[in-house]
Parts: C-alpha cells; sequence; structure tokens
C-alpha cells in the first residue's frame, strides 16, 4: 500500500471527531491503583476522595433523606433540616478550595454525590447538583477575587444559590430573554421577571442574567449577582409540579433592582457565553441525577421481586423477569459510562459538550424507562403511593426537560456530529 492509501485508511479509521480517552490529571490515585502497565484505568476507576465522597453522600442519603422523603413529596417542601445537613456534610461546596470551606474535590466528585443522593430523592439531588455545577462553578470560573472571597465560604457553609435564566417566553430559546439591566449612575436596574427557578424560595443568593444592551441582541446578555433582601425582588409562586415536590420551582420578579457595579459576574455581554457554559457542565449532573435515579427504582424494585413469591418461588427467579431486569440493568450501566466519560473529559480540559449531551440524553431516557418498569415489576403495589416506585416514576419526567430538553440535546450532538465529517 502507498504512503497516500495507508494515510487516507488511517485518518478514516480515526475516531470522528479526533476524541480519544486518556487519562485525567483526577485519576492518578486510580491510575496508581490499576497498576504500571501505561494502560489508561476504567471509566468506573475512582481515585480515594472520590470514593469517599461517594461513600459520604450514600450514608448521607440513606440516614437524613430516606426517612424523610415520602413525606417531603407529599407536602412539596423540603425539610430544613435537610437544607441544613446539606451544608454540614460538605455537600454543597464539593468544589470548593478548603481555605474557603469547601471540600477541595473535583467535578466527577460532584458528580458521584448527586448520583447517590439521586438514589434515595431526584429531588433533593437537583438542590445539591445545581450548587455545584452551577453556582460554585460560576463563581470559581468568572467571579473577581473579591466575589470569589465573598461568596464560595457562603455557598460552601449556609446559603443555597439559584440560577435565573429562563423566562416566560425564553425556554429552550434563551437568548430571548426580557429581563433588562440599565446603569443608573454608579449602579444597574434590573427588571423583569423570571419562571421555572430552581431553589427559589430558600435561596439566599441569586446568579440573575438579563440584557444590558438589548440592541445588540443575545450579545448584551450580562450575569448579575442579587441577594435575597434586595427590596425589589420578590419571589412569586410556587409551582406545584409532577415530580421533584420537594425541590421549590418558583417564578420572580425584579421591580427595580438596585444592584452595584460590583454585582456584575464576568463582564458585560459576557452573560450568555457564561450560561451557555455552564449549562453545558450541568448537564453531565444531570445524567448523574437520573442514572442514580435509574439506580434507585432498579434497587428498590429489585429487593421486592426477589422476596416476593408467586407460584412457589421468587419472581426475581423467572426468565422473563430476568431478561428484563439484565436489559434493564446493562441500560443503566450504559447510562453511566456516558456520564463519567463526560465527567473525566470536563475535568481534563478536553472538549466534552457533544458527550455531556449524549450522556443527559441517554441518561434521562433510561430513568424515564427503568422507573416505569420498575412500576411492572411490583404490579398493583407498584400503583399506590405507599410503595416509592411510582415517586421514582414522577421524579424521571423531568429529565427530558429541564437544563436543554432532548430535542435540545439531540440537536446539539447533530451539530456536532456533522461538524466533525468536515474536519475528518
Amino acid at each position: 500500500m502507498s504512503m497516500s492509501r495507508l494515510a487516507h485508511a488511517t485518518r478514516m479509521l480515526r475516531p470522528v471527531g479526533g476524541q480519544r480517552l486518556l487519562r485525567p490529571a483526577a485519576a492518578c490515585q486510580a491510575v496508581r491503583r490499576w497498576g504500571s502497565s501505561g494502560l489508561p484505568p476504567p471509566i468506573t476507576a475512582l481515585t480515594d476522595d472520590e470514593e469517599m465522597m461517594r461513600d459520604s453522600a450514600a450514608k448521607f442519603a440513606q440516614e437524613m433523606l430516606a426517612p424523610r422523603t415520602i413525606a417531603m413529596d407529599r407536602a412539596g417542601q423540603m425539610d430544613a433540616e435537610v437544607v441544613q445537613a446539606l451544608f454540614e456534610n460538605g455537600l454543597m461546596g464539593i468544589e470548593v478550595p478548603q481555605e474557603s470551606g469547601g471540600m477541595g474535590l473535583g467535578f466527577t466528585a460532584a458528580c458521584l454525590a448527586v448520583e447517590e443522593v439521586a438514589k434515595v430523592d431526584p429531588g433533593v439531588a437537583v438542590v445539591l447538583d445545581i450548587q455545584n455545577t452551577l453556582l460554585v462553578t460560576a463563581f470559581r470560573r468568572y467571579g473577581t477575587e473579591e466575589q470569589r472571597a465573598a461568596y464560595l465560604g457562603r455557598l460552601a457553609t449556609d446559603t443555597l444559590g439559584s440560577f435565573c435564566l429562563s423566562e416566560p417566553e425564553s425556554g429552550s430559546d434563551a437568548f430571548a430573554l426580557k429581563t433588562r439591566a440599565r446603569r443608573e449612575g454608579g449602579d444597574w436596574i434590573i427588571e423583569g421577571s423570571k419562571c421555572w427557578i430552581s431553589n427559589a424560595q430558600q435561596a439566599g443568593l441569586f446568579v440573575v442574567f438579563a440584557n444590558a444592551a438589548p440592541e445588540k441582541g443575545h450579545r448584551g446578555i450580562t450575569a448579575f449577582v442579587m441577594e435575597r433582601d434586595n427590596p425589589g425582588l420578590q419571589v412569586g409562586k410556587k409551582e406545584d409540579k409532577l415530580g421533584i415536590r420537594a425541590s421549590s420551582t418558583c417564578e420572580l420578579n425584579f421591580d427595580a433592582c438596585r444592584v452595584p457595579e460590583s454585582a456584575m459576574l464576568g463582564e458585560l455581554g459576557q452573560g450568555y457565553k457564561i450560561s451557555m457554559d455552564l449549562l453545558n457542565e450541568g448537564r453531565i449532573g444531570i445524567g448523574a441525577q437520573m442514572v442514580g435515579l435509574a439506580q434507585g427504582a432498579y434497587d428498590y424494585a429489585l429487593r421486592y421481586i426477589c422476596t416476593r413469591k408467586q407460584f412457589g418461588r421468587p419472581v426475581a427467579d423467572f426468565q422473563g423477569m430476568q431478561f428484563q431486569y439484565a436489559r434493564a440493568r446493562m441500560e443503566i450501566e450504559a447510562a453511566r459510562l456516558l456520564v463519567y466519560n463526560a465527567a473525566r473529559l470536563k475535568e481534563s480540559g478536553r472538549p466534552f459538550v457533544q458527550e455531556a449531551a449524549m450522556a443527559k440524553l441517554k441518561s434521562s431516557e433510561v430513568a424515564g424507562d427503568v422507573s416505569s418498569q420498575c412500576i411492572d415489576w411490583l404490579g398493583g403495589v407498584g400503583f399506590t403511593r405507599e410503595f416509592a416506585a411510582e415517586k421514582f416514576y414522577r421524579d424521571a419526567k423531568i429529565g427530558t426537560i429541564y437544563e436543554g430538553t432532548s430535542n435540545i440535546q439531540l440537536a446539539t450532538i447533530g451539530k456536532l456530529v456533522r461538524a466533525s465529517y468536515d474536519d475528518a
């Protein structure tokens, strides 16, 4: 074969987009654990710190959440003791440096914590996810030195935050937002409204996206930090949701909210980039939430069918059932690997947007499918509110909607795949 034909063949066999799974810096401990062969460790290999965080989150979920989950769901209200315990157990500042009161760990550790908490209560897991993957990251990456000093410690130890982007006419089309910011002296005046704002009922800090230069379109969108006690801020109606009911979702109204110049997060007009960068990472966190939800529903149902007997034997021993739960287990593991891979890519500084979209899409579909099957496996009792299977099923539905609908994920994947063939 000629050198030119060999080069062409090599290009054709190369993974499209040039993606290779390389060893992430955060996995050094795992590399040592898996030997010195020079091969990268499995995606599921964790560092000692990551294992510690996973186990700590799992213990927290079983001891603190499990006894309260059903009551919080029925009340549609987060137990104040749960929020306090999230802070006390270090779960709200996983990537916050230790000197600021956080755990000083990495992005994968945060995803592991979200997954473990979601196995018991996905509604609490989303609180943890938003705090770590959106709010903390926003200040770590885009905050000034003064902002990081003022807010990271609070986010890690006692203050819940909200990410305020969505509006009545600005959902998937996030850049169509109508909230405005105008200068007045040395301050900014923010006016408008937001909807579907998670954590708003309990939040003490809000990152608000407003257009400071409407004539520039989305290039005028800017992020601002706002305290809850701002006189013009009103937390409005709390939504009565189908699932993740413990997590509050509210409307916000801004009536001439005055904030100082120092409240600007990032640069003027950088808000659209900030929001998209954060949401791309946040999708991995939602993927972790959905994987945890699917695993939690699966474990719940398997424990039941392994003890429930029909025709003199456990339901789980029938081959027809085994085929179903074998396939479900395979789908959960496939979704988990997508999430872990996206997390490692992000953590190691390589492109991850396509992988994040795939992880979020697949995991949300798996969560919906598996939680539905779990109700079938339980039979009639699965259809009652006395058993947790129906809660997992209701909680799963949000996965295909928030932080980018399934169609948005498909559009993202399709666009990046198409572009990769132009570069091939």
